[in-house]
């Protein structure tokens, strides 16, 4: 049974309810003072906490996504990075996918089934959200994405127009469920694109964790995963080649929330030409090693050089300005990035331009990314040119 069944949920809480029922009958056997009594005491208690912490962590396993298979919970992709960032030599392992069957592959539902809220009726009237699997002409990493597609797509007056994307990142260790069930992207996007508040854009819902369980950060890591690649030249050549989206950097954005609004600042300060807005929800601004990264940076004489041009205060201080967009939400009061937001936003000088969503109180959580995220998909709204190619011209 696959770590977020239902079935497998079921037969652990069942366990969990079996284990409180035999020690309610068995207690009073065990009521005497001998070794035997302690021991079956002890292993009552022992068998039935395990059993219903055990029913509890798949229940909000289930719910949130943290570890979508048994590989990642028991950290069985060691090997991932280095067969990532081999680039497909031939002695690779783990998540590598073929790029001559598809840069955008069909996949299972991926979750999407178990989302709630989706719009629902004919794709010309409610556009669809579709799974895929998206994978990378270059680092050959494969990456599980909701891809919204706005009821605009599907009309024959749009049959030849491109479409502005956004590309939407979750934080670590969440997953394309969380943007869906948990932040409400497609839901969000899909009013406001109704009530004409936001253009009709496509939106590209993936993790930034291209070799779980390891923090990748979106960085290119020495000897690893490519990660920085693969959402800066992968993932906008599978879009291009399979959607009809824009070619134009005007019309490309980026947005997430935690890590994943780490991610979005990074990929467009460092990659103007890709990405020209940014919408960072509770994001930090560098790139740090900590336990769930590994060494980002590698081992070379050019790993300070590499660390600080993920810093990016330092990259406003020392290295010429981009022509970007940027958004950072924040709260004064229950974010303890607020510091760290003022300073960066205050050391953004032309062409880069900043604004700010700031809430007088929020905590790093759904509950408020879910108040910033309608302001921030009509902020990005407006930073995106509406592509002018159509299909037929490059």
């Amino acid at each position: 049974m696959g770590l977020t069944s239902g079935s497998l949920l079921c037969v652990t809480a069942a366990v969990a309810v079996a284990c409180v029922g035999l020690t309610l009958w068995l207690w009073p056997r065990f009521a005497g003072r001998g070794p035997r009594a302690l021991l079956g005491r002890l292993g009552t208690i022992v068998a039935t906490q395990l059993t219903i912490v055990a029913a509890l962590g798949l229940a909000v396993n289930a719910n949130f996504q943290f570890y979508a298979s048994w590989h990642e919970l028991l950290g069985l992709y060691d090997d991932a990075p280095g067969a990532v960032g081999k680039w497909g030599d031939g002695g690779t392992a783990g998540p590598v996918g073929d790029p001559s069957k598809g840069l955008v592959q069909p996949s299972g539902p991926e979750g999407l089934d178990r989302v709630h809220g989706l719009p629902k009726g004919p794709p010309e009237l409610a556009g669809r959200v579709e799974a895929v699997r998206i994978v990378g002409k270059r680092t050959r990493v494969v990456d599980t994405a909701y891809v919204l597609l706005p009821p605009q797509y599907f009309q024959p007056q749009y049959a030849r127009q491109r479409f502005p994307v956004v590309v939407a990142l979750s934080g670590y260790p969440g997953g394309t469920f969380l943007l869906a069930q948990h932040l409400r992207i497609p839901q969000t996007a899909a009013g406001l694109i109704r009530s004409g508040r936001m253009q009709p854009t496509v939106i590209v819902m993936l993790r930034p964790t291209i070799a779980p369980p390891r923090d990748t950060q979106c960085v290119d890591v020495p000897g690893g995963p490519q990660a920085e690649t693969f959402f800066t030249r992968d993932v906008p050549d599978a879009l291009k080649a399979h959607y009809r989206v824009g070619h134009d950097p005007g019309g490309w954005g980026v947005l997430g929330y935690s890590s994943g609004g780490s991610c979005a600042l990074q990929l467009a300060l460092r990659h103007p030409r890709t990405y020209t807005a940014a919408a960072a929800l509770s994001p930090e601004f560098r790139v740090a090693n900590d336990p769930t990264t590994g060494n980002l940076f590698g081992d070379g004489k050019d790993r300070i050089r590499r660390r600080q041009e993920h810093d990016l205060m330092w990259r406003l201080r020392h290295l010429p300005v981009p022509q970007v967009n940027v958004l950072v939400g924040t709260s004064r009061s229950g974010e303890k990035n607020y510091p760290a937001a003022a300073s960066f936003l205050d050391a953004i000088r032309p062409p880069m331009k900043a604004e700010a969503i700031v809430l007088d109180h929020g905590s790093h959580n759904f509950a408020t990314w879910r108040r910033e995220l309608p302001a921030a998909l009509r902020w990005m709204s407006r930073s995106l040119t509406f592509p002018e190619d159509v299909v037929g011209n490059s």
